[in-house]
């Protein structure tokens, strides 16, 4: 949850310098950071600050169309709030990705 709340907050950091703070900027630029970030740095500047990173369940690279579709996913918010007993979302179940422990 702090690794959201910090990507989160960047988003609004942006929002507010750029587009005069618009909530449908915020969920853009949040979304926009999602994807750009997971595939180069492997997880979000939140994820990273706080040790987390995203991986393919499948190994690998988590590639391109992952970080899209899970991001997208979180964006809607609904998919985020349903998990498995494994603690995965289901953005992160759709997309094969999960979120551990560097």
């Amino acid at each position: 949850m702090l690794g959201f709340a910090i990507d989160w907050a960047i988003a609004i950091a942006v929002s507010v310098m750029f587009f005069n703070y618009d909530p449908a900027a915020n969920l853009i630029i949040f979304v926009i950071l999602q994807i750009v970030f997971i595939p180069t740095i492997g997880g979000s500047i939140g994820h990273r600050l706080v040790g987390l990173r995203l991986i393919s369940i499948h190994g690998g690279w988590v590639g391109l169309w992952r970080p899209v579709v899970r991001s997208v996913l979180l964006g809607i918010a609904l998919p985020a709030l349903v998990w498995d007993s494994d603690q995965r979302g289901f953005h992160d179940k759709i997309a094969g990705t999960a979120l551990i422990r560097r």
